[in-house]
């Protein structure tokens, strides 16, 4: 006895499945119910591809195989590998069936991206790509029914492609997809194509209609409405009436003349498909939206669900065009009572818009994790242990931004992500983290050349400076490669240091600033310009273009200019060129490197929901703690990861400290037991694999037990360090959003360059910089602060106690040293942080000048005025010429120390600086320690 379901077909209606399994196909299920059941076709969504694949193992091999074979698919080329492969194998399950019925049935439907529901311009491009990709006779593209899907809808069936019209409520909406199927068939006729292969179906969702009217008869019954019989006798019989009406149209318009002169052309009617079948209340039949929708040129999809239910107990009767006068009184009824169907469906619309961007969010994401899974050791891990109320407040966060498409708008260029200024002019990183913004041939054969010198020296500052040093630090000159050294400062000894290091005839000097008119990188040109001989064949440069420093390469015959993006900040460049010229000079292999990278970028990727997307939850996390007080980004790592905190602090500090606001990185800070940490902190640990970071793991796993938040990162190798520059950019420019701010302008560092210009075009006309008169001094130390911040003692020691009890809870201290940076003095900052943290609780920074000017002192300046900072500065002895110029480079350090300190005071912070006359550094050390003592 044929079962119910194949008898659909006696009434003209041709019973399809909506649902789509690998499993479920590779066993026959599909075969089965087209033998049993007289199954025709085959529907899917993404919510239906999101069960199949998140749930399960049967998709694992392909994905496996797939990203094996091609590391660099994309988290959408991957769900799309999996989908096509599905959708090719049901149609060909189906081509007999296509084949026996002539064409007229026997379609399988993919829908084309949710996220193009508002383009149509993407939704026929997106359409005619899955018709291309898929390449079977009986494929049918879901294109919505929304006002933008409506002339994409008439072009596509222009361009010969079978076209599902999903998403329709209403019967106004229904007439113009039917109007433009004909208008699109008539549209190929004048072009001379033949139309007798084109089929289409128009997709009424059913059960959301009575789901949608039924809620607001709830919200009427609520009160004492008058109307209370009517609206409840409306219960679950406005969909079908709707439907039933909508199939009235559809018989007129194939009884039209216009109509029949395509049917002469051998056309095939827009069949009305009856979707979303399954009931919705439990109280209702669950065969209703099957029972009372039977009829001719009508298709049926039925989740499995109700197919089983109708197979079991349905009732078959030609139920389509009966009581259709009933019909059309209940939405007569609809219209009086005010329940206002029209609305309900175009809310219909944009509901099931959203509905499935949802489910195509959820489906990306479960593709996110299993690739992820796949991709093991060749992406780099992270994990977060967070207290429970900023957890909770970063998961609202994530669906937030799920639900505002921000991967996605940040891809985009929306600068309404941010505050719809100028950021979307900044956003030349993004192509840069794929390799875009460098020629890896040229870099090959830079690296080739720059073989022969025994040294390279980078002059450069912030961005142009930091990411290399990163580079050289973690990575490391390859072997036959010259070893860089990187100078970022004006301090005579560390120039010197240098100088002394190098032999300048075999020496590759890299000049790198995108302005081309940086003071510190122009200074420092022109000390090795005249130590090199004035040899231009030994210089590079690395520029913007039309930059000062462009045309000075050009006129010394510099052996080669590399120019970088003007759409890319300083601090966002490391992948651009100037991250990666000097990286081609230590030998690495640019390209590979890059596709060390890729699967970060992947991972990060516009399709990549943002709970999944590891550098936008790293952007909510940031975000969220920097909003709840936790503005303290601790950076902690192993021994062999040590250099990338000097890049980070930069990214964060200079991204987010303005407005009062943002984040303070605290890096190179000695870890302390836990109970000397405030709740102003968020701990960020980067671990390398094979480094010896057992004590880093212990101390982690203590700060977690205390409850403080952790974000855990691991890398595989070194050379992975790349695809933390681009998490991190990523993370910072979310975070920036959360925040509310621009990431990508700094306008406070510009002040105290400002002041130091002034006192250095003075020097040059005087010789002398303006004098300034110490509070108080000794021969040893001289002390200097702004005179209304109460700095009080008579000696040094009571002058430093006083000034280091101002910080409270949330504050910070800040050591900013104007003194060379070398082992030495860096090992002696950290103990006089150590000391600080343990004896005040509170967070410490140290920089050394001018380097931090061009890093960490925006967020200093512009950030919260949470900062207590002692600045120290000395003679320095011997100094070091500026050619060209009276002053000198120790003169230009005082200059910067001076200029920082002013604009410090001016906003808001709590400053002293400490001269140091005829004390050494570790007599200020101690004279810090006494200090701190009870």
């Amino acid at each position: 006895m044929a079962s119910r379901v194949r008898k659909l077909h006696d009434f003209g209606q041709a019973p399809w499945l909506d649902f789509v399994d690998r499993r479920f196909l590779k066993e026959g299920g599909l075969q089965r119910l087209v033998e049993e059941d007289g199954v025709t076709g085959v529907t899917s969504n993404p919510s239906i591809f999101e069960k199949a694949i998140a749930h399960g193992d049967a998709y694992d091999a392909q994905l496996l195989a797939l990203l094996q074979s091609r590391p660099g698919t994309s988290i959408t080329q991957a769900y799309e590998a999996l989908a096509v492969q599905d959708i090719q194998d049901a149609a060909d399950t189906l081509q007999p069936v296509y084949e026996r019925l002539n064409r007229t049935d026997g379609y399988v439907s993919l829908e084309v991206s949710p996220y193009l529901a508002e383009s149509t311009e993407e939704t026929v491009a997106e359409a005619q790509r899955l018709w291309r990709q898929i390449d079977r006779p009986n494929l049918m593209i879901k294109v919505p029914g929304t006002q933008a899907g409506v002339p994409a809808i008439r072009q596509l069936i222009e361009d010969g492609i079978n076209i599902n019209v999903t998403l329709l409520f209403g019967q106004q909406s229904y007439a113009a997809v039917a109007m433009a199927f004909v208008e699109g068939l008539e549209a190929r006729l004048a072009q001379g194509q033949p139309i007798d292969r084109i089929a289409s179906v128009a997709s009424f969702f059913v059960s959301r209609i009575d789901a949608a009217i039924d809620r607001k008869i709830a919200e009427r019954l609520k009160s004492a409405d008058a109307e209370a019989e009517a609206l409840t006798g409306l219960r679950g019989q406005v969909a079908i009436a709707n439907a039933k009406l909508a199939y009235q149209w559809y018989l007129g318009l194939v009884a039209s003349e216009r109509w029949q002169a395509l049917v002469e052309r051998r056309a095939m009617p827009q069949r009305l498909l009856w979707a979303s079948t399954g009931t919705k209340d439990p109280s209702y039949p669950d065969t209703l939206y099957v029972d009372n929708l039977i009829g001719p040129e009508t298709v049926n999809t039925l989740p499995p669900k109700t197919m089983d239910a109708f197979r079991d107990h349905g009732t078959l009767a030609p139920s389509l065009t009966a009581e259709v006068e009933s019909a059309r009184r209940i939405l007569r009824e609809v219209d009086r009572l005010g329940l206002d169907l029209p609305a309900v469906a175009d809310e219909l619309v944009r509901d099931g818009v959203k509905q499935f961007a949802d489910a195509a969010d959820a489906l990306l994401g479960a593709v996110a994790a299993k690739r992820s899974a796949i991709v093991g050791d060749g992406l780099n891990s992270m994990h977060e242990a967070l207290p429970r109320e900023l957890d909770e407040a970063v998961e609202a966060r994530l669906e937030r931004m799920r639900q505002e498409s921000w991967s996605r708008r940040l891809w985009a260029g929306d600068a309404t992500l941010w505050t719809g200024g100028e950021e979307a002019k900044w956003l030349g990183w993004l192509a840069a983290g794929k390799g875009e913004q460098i020629d890896p041939e040229a870099l090959k054969a830079l690296g080739a050349q720059a073989a022969q010198y025994r040294s390279a020296v980078l002059l450069g500052m912030g961005g142009s400076s930091l990411g290399p040093e990163v580079l050289a630090e973690i990575v490391g000159p390859r072997s036959g490669s010259p070893m860089i050294h990187v100078l970022d400062t004006t301090d005579p000894k560390q120039i010197a240091a240098v100088a002394a290091a190098i032999d300048p005839e075999h020496t590759l000097f890299i000049v790198a600033s995108k302005s081309g008119s940086t003071m510190e990188p122009e200074l420092l040109r022109a000390y090795f310009w005249n130590l090199a001989g004035q040899d231009g064949s030994r210089f590079i440069a690395i520029t913007d273009p039309g930059s000062r420093l462009a045309k000075i390469a050009h006129d010394h015959g510099y052996a080669g200019v590399f120019l970088g993006d003007p759409t890319i900040g300083g601090r966002y460049s490391v992948l651009s060129v100037f991250g990666m010229v000097p990286a081609a000079v230590m030998g690495m292999d640019v390209a590979e490197f890059f596709t060390r990278v890729a699967p970060m970028v992947q991972s990060c990727a516009p399709d990549a929901p943002p709970a999944f997307n590891p550098g936008v939850r790293l952007g909510a996390i940031l975000g969220e703690a920097a909003n709840r007080g936790r503005d303290k980004v601790t950076v902690l790592t192993s021994p062999a990861l040590r250099a990338f905190g000097a890049w980070l602090e930069q990214l964060l500090a200079e991204s987010t400290g303005k407005q009062g606001r943002g984040i303070v990185p605290v890096d190179l800070e000695p870890p302390v037991p836990p109970a000397h940490y405030g709740s102003d902190r968020l701990f960020v640990l980067l671990s390398l694999t094979g480094d010896d970071h057992a004590r880093l793991d212990a101390h982690a796993d203590a700060l977690v037990t205390a409850g403080q938040p952790v974000v855990r990162i691991a890398l595989s190798s070194k050379e992975m360090i790349g695809q933390e520059f681009f998490r991190w950019e990523i993370a910072t420019a979310v975070a920036g959003a959360v925040i509310g701010i621009d990431p990508f302008d700094q306008p406070d560092v510009e002040d105290a360059k400002i002041r130091t210009r002034v006192l250095i075009d003075a020097y040059e006309a005087t010789g002398s910089l303006a004098p300034e008169t110490p509070f108080f001094e000794d021969g040893r130390v001289a002390f200097f602060g702004p005179a209304d911040r109460g700095h009080s003692g008579d000696n040094p020691v009571q002058i430093l106690r006083t000034h280091l009890a101002r910080p409270g809870p949330g504050d910070y201290v800040g050591f900013l040293l104007y003194v060379e940076r070398n082992p030495a003095n860096e090992a002696l900052v950290a103990r006089m942080r150590e000391r600080v943290v343990k004896a005040r609780h509170v967070a410490t920074v140290a920089g050394f000048g001018p380097r931090f000017l061009h890093s960490t002192g925006q967020a200093y300046k512009g950030g919260p005025r949470s900062g207590v900072f002692l600045e120290i500065t000395r003679t320095p002895d011997p100094d070091v010429p500026i050619p060209g110029r009276k002053a000198s480079f120790g003169t230009v350090q005082l200059a910067q120390a001076r200029g920082d300190l002013d604009v410090l005071a001016s906003r808001g912070q709590r400053v002293l600086r400490v001269h140091l006359q005829s004390a050494s550094l570790s007599d200020l050390e101690e004279l810090l320690d006494e200090a701190l003592r009870n």
